[in-house]
């Protein structure tokens, strides 16, 4: 589903990918995890468009995206739920949902669906982004992406500061999207939650990649936990 290969990435002069390589395969949750300000982010704004590598490729589904804008990305089937709930607290909750819906033949995605598998949301379809909580602003902001029917879907903190039932719920939906064939490249410092969900994991730091293996081969690795997640 996604190739990225050697990319290196600046904010200005700088350097804050410097060679990144990972695969999220179909129907695999990818996690990216590492300590704050290592480059996580600019990952997925590399993918995303946002910040396109100076050097490098990424690949999806075949077709390279390496220096597409961001809405041609989305247009290829690529989702994005960026950190910090990003709703617009103006629009109610179901303005929100359908803002970035589109007719597709094959799309599977549709409100009903949604409402289906996130409950939470039913009873506040008329209710102002701005009066959600954060649970539901995220829980929200995850549907409004699964809109737009992606094949791949970009899941930047998704628990930050969420309440632990909340966490769960998260965790519950991130398993139910890889069930039903949704690649998810999720970048996460909750280590718990990415273990659990993740079928492969990759440690950054310094914006090079220093562990790549299942969660199992990471929770017996007490070196990185150690040095590269203060675990």
């Amino acid at each position: 589903m996604l190739v990225v290969e050697d990319i290196h990435t600046y904010y200005g002069e700088r350097y804050v990918l410097q060679g990144i390589s990972m695969q999220v395969q179909t129907g695999e949750v990818v996690a990216v995890l590492g300590r704050n300000g290592i480059g996580k982010t600019t990952i997925i704004n590399s993918i995303i468009g946002f910040r396109p590598p100076r050097r490098g490729k990424i690949v999806l589904d075949g077709i390279d995206i390496t220096y597409l804008r961001p809405y041609q990305t989305s247009r290829l089937g690529v989702g994005l739920v960026a950190q910090g709930r990003p709703i617009f607290p103006t629009l109610t909750t179901r303005e929100n949902i359908m803002l970035p819906s589109r007719d597709t033949k094959n799309g599977i995605w549709t409100l009903e669906r949604v409402l289906q598998t996130f409950p939470i949301l039913l009873e506040r379809l008329d209710h102002m982004g701005w009066q959600l909580s954060g649970g539901e602003q995220q829980i929200s902001g995850i549907a409004r992406a699964l809109m737009t029917n992606p094949g791949l879907l970009l899941l930047d903190e998704p628990s930050d500061g969420l309440a632990p039932l909340i966490v769960a719920e998260i965790r519950h939906i991130i398993r139910d999207l890889r069930d039903q064939g949704i690649s998810v490249l999720l970048i996460e410092q909750n280590i718990p939650l990415a273990l659990q969900v993740a079928d492969r994991v990759y440690v950054v730091s310094k914006g090079l990649i220093v562990f790549n293996g299942p969660p199992v081969d990471l929770r017996n690795n007490e070196e990185v936990m150690k040095r590269y997640l203060g675990v």
